[in-house]
């Protein structure tokens, strides 16, 4: 698995993602999943595409197994995370039955980033 390539790829599928929904709102004037839209952008693509190109310039960073658990709990964590927010924002779930798994979407992202952060300061 080419970690790089994974998260590039899944940048770009969010990129169009966000801005298909950023321009759904712009279009209907409904802007209260903004948020949701923000969230996508950001653990989309900003996050995703960060992390590939960093896998991709600093030389050992892909190496080895936590930059490929890395990759797979950031998709986990994130994709279930947006989705969630979505279904609670758009009043499709109520906040007191999905928000007790926001804070177990978040640690699988966090941990993501510490094991990020741990290649980082091993090899850059």
């Amino acid at each position: 698995m080419n970690v790089s390539r994974g998260f590039i790829v899944m940048g770009a599928i969010y990129l169009v993602v966000g801005i298909l929904f950023g321009s759904y709102m712009g279009g209907s004037g409904d802007h209260t999943l903004a948020p949701v839209h923000a969230h996508i952008n950001l653990l989309g693509f900003t996050l995703m595409t960060v992390f590939g190109i960093g896998y991709r310039l600093i030389p050992g960073l892909a190496d080895g197994v936590l930059p490929k658990l890395h990759f797979w709990l950031h998709q986990l964590g994130a994709l279930l995370l947006l989705l969630g927010l979505f279904l609670m924002m758009s009043g499709r779930v109520a906040e007191a039955t999905i928000g007790p798994v926001f804070p177990v979407l978040e640690g699988a992202v966090l941990i993501g980033a510490v094991l990020w952060l741990v290649g980082v300061v091993r090899n850059a």
